[in-house]
Formats: C-alpha cells, structure tokens, sequence
C-alpha cells in the first residue's frame, strides 16, 4: 500500500516558509503601505509590525503542528478544535478560489512579465500560466522530493536577488542627494490610514501556513515544522525590512509609492536604463518560485479532506510509485487551469481572499480551546500565552471587519460563497456518514 513519503527536512520546510512568502509584490509595488502612510518611520513600522503579528501566526501554527502531524495542516487544527465542518469550510474556500484562485492568478503574474521577453496576446498569456501551472504539478506529480528541491532552490535564488538588491543600493545608492525623504504631503498620520497600511501589510506576508500542510512528508514534523515557520518568518520579515528601507534610501517616499514598478525604478536609478528587463527577471523568477511552494501545498488538504471522507475517496489515493497525492494534484491543476482560462479567478479571489483571515483569527481561538484537552501532547508551546494568541486573533478579526466596511457588496458575496460549503457539507455527510473517519487517529 503506497503512503506518504518523508522527505522535507528542515532546510526544504524553511525555503517553503520563505518561498510561499516572498512573491512579486515586494519587487513590483510593496503593496499599498506606502500610499496609507506619509512618513519613512511609519513605513517602516507598519513592515515591522505587520512581520510581528504574523510571527504570532506562525507561532500558534507551530503549537498547532506539534500536536497534530497529519498531513492538512489548517483543515486539521480547525477540525480539532471545532468541528469537521469548519474545517470543510477551510478546504471548500482553498479549492473554490482561495488557494487556486492565487495559484491562477502568480501564473497570470508570471505569463505577462514573460511578455516583455515574447510579445504575448491575451491567449497566449493563458497558455503560458496555463503551461506553468502544468509544468509544476507535474514536477510535484512524480514525488514531494523534486517539489521540495526545485522550491528550495529558487528561494535561494530569491533570496540572493534580495540580498544583493539591498547591497547594491546602499553602496550605489550613495551619490543620490537626499536619502530617506518623507512624503511630500503636509497631513500627518491617522490612526485610519495606519491600520489600512496594516492590512495591507499583512497580506502582503501571506502563505506562511502552507508549510502544515504536508506534515506526513517532512521529516519529524513536530519539530521541523515549528522551527520552519519561526526561521522563515523571521528571514522574510527581515527582507522586507531591508528592501524598503533600500528603496527608501534611494527614492523619496512620493516615487516609492507612486510607482507600480518599484524595483525597476530602483535599477534606473542606480544603474540608468534597463530598469524594465531587470525587474521582468526578478519577478518571473520570484513568481515561479512562490508557484513551486503553492502547487506543492495545496493537493495535501484535498487528500486529507479525501481520507476523512469529505471529499470524493478517489481524491485521496496515493500514486502506486511516487507516493504523492496524484489525484488531487490533478485536481488542482485542472480547476486553477480553468480559472485561467476563464478570467473568473480574478471576481472569486478578490471576493474571498479576506475570509482567510476569519479562519485565521478561529485558529487563535482554538488553540486556546485544545490547550483545555488532557488527552494532547505537544512539543512545542508558544510564549506569551494567551496573550499573543488574543492579540492575532483580535488583529484577524480585525481585517475581517475592515474588510466588511471597505467593500460590503463585495466582502459579502465572498462570505456568502465561502458559507455555501455548510449545506453542502451537511448533504456529504448525510449522504456518506459511513465515510467519516475520526480526526483523532493521530494521537
């Protein structure tokens, strides 16, 4: 009988972590910080807290994954510390638009700055991140290890882009005039434009929790696992720390937040022309990096939902000679693809990509909950407890608020979405309550 292979150690984990993490945004435009805030100390505060609370969320998934070392990850912990069905909730949102939809939406990043080296109309844009995702979940299709080895080997390539991006610009940055120059504006800042910066900020950290999902392939997971998540979220907050604070150093804050090619305008500066072709590389590098690492992650939460019997069982074999999760590797593959070809992912992601958060901030409060449960060991505990968690949860909750009041229609049609997974989870277990198998076989 074919099962899951170990083969993530903590060096594969960790690229994960950072991989997931790292995308095109910080290359491209550092989100929208630098719109909301007015001050070179506040941009740099809002990156720096902004890497704060998600270390706190990795920090509680780092508790939450020495406790259960099922492969699921999120899915998992939900389900354990509520019930199945908020965990069907979780992979619902993942495979509707969640997961896939940024899946195809780095893929649609990577075909168009693949366009400036081969002019591409908008089919042969499709067939590119089409292609792409393809490629990976093949990669992926024939063993844990080629997906794990190709990720980490971009993210070290990610990873020196970075470090010599900052290197160069505060050697070459030098001869610049005026370093570290604040808005132009005269109003200062409010509470308001704070907090929005923070919610961007924190978006801009996402996919930290993706390393949970495949517990059963790395190699002692109650210990890698934790220590991937800590290590690699405090290596991502610190690149994004020193890239702002490089662009800073060359740019006044007005250019920074203006521009929607950041480190493009960067190379200009340093280096004169060929900004364009500098950043297309990076950020098709970067991208396809942060696609390994998601191609990777997701299939894991479908098979599991697969093995609990909240999903169709055929998405939970496992391939006879590669030992990976075929099936819903396929799965993935086929929905992302047509999400690409459809344009859809664009309406559905944008919707929905804040309930993650509401997932998030019930993650804290679970924790909470199964620390009440004598039958759990872990081997790792978070510090600060229960403030920190408190203190994530109050923040999730928080986006999800901010979130309802931006955009009401649109915040309300993806929470609608995301909740018609409840009648659809009641009729699957009515339908096959004989499938359902105890969360707890772990222990």
């Amino acid at each position: 009988m074919a099962t899951l292979r170990r083969a993530m150690k903590l060096p594969h984990a960790t690229a994960l972590v950072i991989g997931t993490i790292i995308g095109a945004s910080i290359f491209v435009q550092p989100s929208e910080v630098t719109t909301q805030v007015h001050s070179v100390q506040a941009v740099l505060l809002v990156w720096l807290l902004s890497g704060a609370v998600t270390l706190i969320g990795a920090l509680i998934c780092a508790e939450l994954a020495s406790m259960f070392t099922r492969t699921g990850g999120v899915y998992v912990y939900l389900s354990e510390s509520f019930h199945p069905a908020l965990g069907f909730l979780w992979g619902w949102a993942m495979l509707l638009t969640m997961h896939s939809g940024i899946l195809a939406a780095i893929a649609t990043v990577f075909a168009r700055y693949a366009g400036f080296f081969v002019p591409l109309d908008a089919t042969g844009s499709k067939i590119v991140a089409i292609g792409v995702i393809v490629l990976l979940s093949a990669i992926n299709y024939v063993g844990v290890q080629h997906g794990a080895r190709v990720q980490t080997l971009f993210t070290a390539g990610k990873v020196l882009a970075v470090v010599l991006i900052v290197l160069l610009g505060f050697v070459l940055g030098g001869r610049v005039e005026q370093h570290f120059v604040g808005s132009s504006t005269v109003q200062g800042e409010t509470l308001g434009g704070f907090l929005r910066a923070m919610v961007a900020g924190l978006f801009t950290y996402g996919g930290w929790h993706m390393v949970t999902y495949s517990s059963e392939e790395t190699v002692e997971p109650a210990k890698t696992i934790p220590r991937a998540l800590v290590i690699g979220t405090i290596a991502v907050t610190a690149a994004y720390m020193a890239m702002n604070a490089v662009y800073l150093y060359v740019m006044p804050l007005d250019q920074v937040a203006a521009s929607s090619r950041v480190a493009a305008d960067l190379a200009d500066t340093l280096l004169g022309s060929g900004g364009a072709a500098v950043m297309s590389a990076i950020v098709m590098f970067s991208t396809f990096g942060g696609l390994t690492g998601i191609v990777l992650a997701g299939p894991r939460v479908y098979y599991a939902m697969a093995q609990d019997g909240l999903l169709f069982r055929w998405f939970g074999a496992l391939h006879p000679r590669f030992g990976t999760p075929h099936r819903a590797i396929v799965l993935q593959a086929v929905w992302s693809s047509v999400l690409v070809a459809t344009g859809t992912f664009r309406a559905l992601f944008t919707r929905v990509v804040y309930t993650e958060w509401l997932f998030f901030g019930l993650l804290a409060i679970g924790l909470i909950l199964l620390r009440r449960r004598a039958d759990l060991t872990r081997q790792y505990t978070i510090w600060g407890y229960p403030v920190l968690p408190l203190v994530f949860a109050f923040a999730s909750f928080a986006i999800v608020i901010n979130t309802l009041i931006a955009e009401p229609k649109d915040a309300a049609i993806g929470l609608s979405l995301v909740l018609l997974g409840w009648p659809i989870y009641m009729l699957w277990v009515r339908r096959s309550p004989r499938d359902l198998r105890p969360l707890t076989s772990d222990l």
